[in-house]
């Protein structure tokens, strides 16, 4: 569990997007945190202290002078005992409080009251109208600089019938987020250009070569560089995976396509990690029309030619960025990882047994550097990935 050990406190202030909150208030506790939920008198009209003490497993707090505090501190002591202080939702008076050094009630008091460090996360949930208002903007401006993290918000419908910025981002995207904010900045300012997932190459409209590459490692690398601090984009092939929150995604189909697009983005990256699956041939003269059968139902025949090779290209130009290779096999992964590494002309490659991770959630991975071997024992691809972010932060 990624927030195992982490002590949250939830703060829910008045607005229609406290409904979100109890789901996010499920998702930080399936992570593993142990959340404590504290609300405005706002907050009390849109969800019940009932509902969030139910989901917590806590009471809830709401009043500065509540008694169960044994020195009548509630500002304190829940802040003194927190790993972090997250908003959700934080409304348009919220943030006026927080930029200006408002305390006028529990939650703004312990926000103010927090110890130095303690990280103080907001999510923005409001009108559109509001959220855009230069006051509410001078507010937002106010707490980056003060290094509050403000997450979102995003674009959408509103309950009001408006649509527009100011909704809340969803209950998943913050929960990911607050598991990046406990991540270290080892990338921040890089730029970061990833591919990711199969690549299909048609045979005809309705046909085509592919492989069984789920695109779950490279979706995880991108989302541990971003957690690094990295500015990600990610070329992805055909995959119904979600987008990591803060990665910019480009669907391609292709290995032409994703060559292409690798090109087209690659000046300024300062990393460059090729963990698609790239399909190593394609079709010559695919039909533009479905491939009937004939009487006979004899099978057409194909013709094939070589796909670009992405990784070769990019570790070839002059002023390349630093380039990580990933190579999947079915046998004898040490020696073919490391000719292929030598082949590529690349610093790091990464090999894995393909049938034993494609499709699945965990994976082992074996290093290939010009220093030797090393292996990365089983474990889930998203802390593999945080590792393997943590091997590149150290190379450069």
């Amino acid at each position: 569990m990624e927030l195992a050990g982490k002590k949250i406190i939830l703060g829910l202030s008045g607005g229609i997007a406290c409904y979100k909150a109890a789901e996010l208030a499920r998702l930080l506790g399936k992570a593993g945190a142990s959340v404590q939920a504290a609300m405005t008198d706002a907050a009390t009209h849109f969800i019940t202290t009932v509902t969030m003490q139910a989901l917590t497993g806590k009471p809830v707090f709401t009043d500065q002078w509540d008694a169960r505090i044994a020195n009548n501190m509630a500002h304190i002591d829940l802040s003194r005992e927190a790993d972090a202080i997250l908003i959700a939702p934080c409304s348009a008076d919220f943030l006026f409080k927080l930029a200006h050094g408002a305390c006028d009630d529990l939650l703004s008091t312990l926000c103010l009251a927090r110890p130095t460090g303690l990280p103080l996360m907001v999510a923005p949930a409001m009108n559109v109208e509001m959220w855009q208002n230069p006051a509410t903007q001078r507010n937002v401006a106010r707490l980056k600089e003060d290094g509050i993290l403000v997450l979102g918000p995003d674009a959408g419908a509103q309950a009001c019938g408006e649509t527009g910025m100011g909704r809340m981002l969803e209950p998943a995207y913050l929960l990911e987020e607050v598991i990046a904010a406990f991540q270290p900045k080892a990338l921040k300012g890089k730029r970061v250009l990833l591919t990711a997932g199969p690549t299909f190459e048609p045979i005809d409209p309705v046909r085509g070569i592919t492989n069984l590459s789920s695109g779950k490692m490279g979706f995880a690398i991108a989302r541990a560089a971003r957690e690094a601090g990295a500015q990600v984009t990610l070329l992805a092939g055909p995959t119904a995976l979600p987008t990591p929150y803060g990665v910019t995604r480009i669907d391609v189909q292709s290995a032409r396509q994703m060559h292409d697009a690798v090109l087209a983005r690659v000046a300024g990256q300062d990393i460059f990690i090729a963990v698609a699956a790239v399909a190593d041939w394609r079709v010559v003269g695919a039909s533009e029309q479905k491939l009937k059968k004939n009487a006979a139902g004899d099978p057409p025949q194909l013709l094939l030619e070589p796909n670009p090779d992405i990784l070769a290209t990019v570790a070839a130009l002059p002023d390349r960025p630093y380039c990580i290779g990933f190579a999947a096999e079915s046998e004898n992964l040490a020696q073919y990882g490391e000719e292929k590494r030598r082949r590529k002309n690349v610093p790091l490659l990464v090999g894995n047994i393909g049938h034993h991770t494609f499709g699945k959630d965990d994976n082992e991975l074996m290093l290939f550097e010009d220093s030797g071997q090393t292996m990365l024992p089983r474990a889930g691809k998203q802390e593999l990935a945080r590792q393997l972010i943590g091997v590149i932060a150290r190379r450069l």
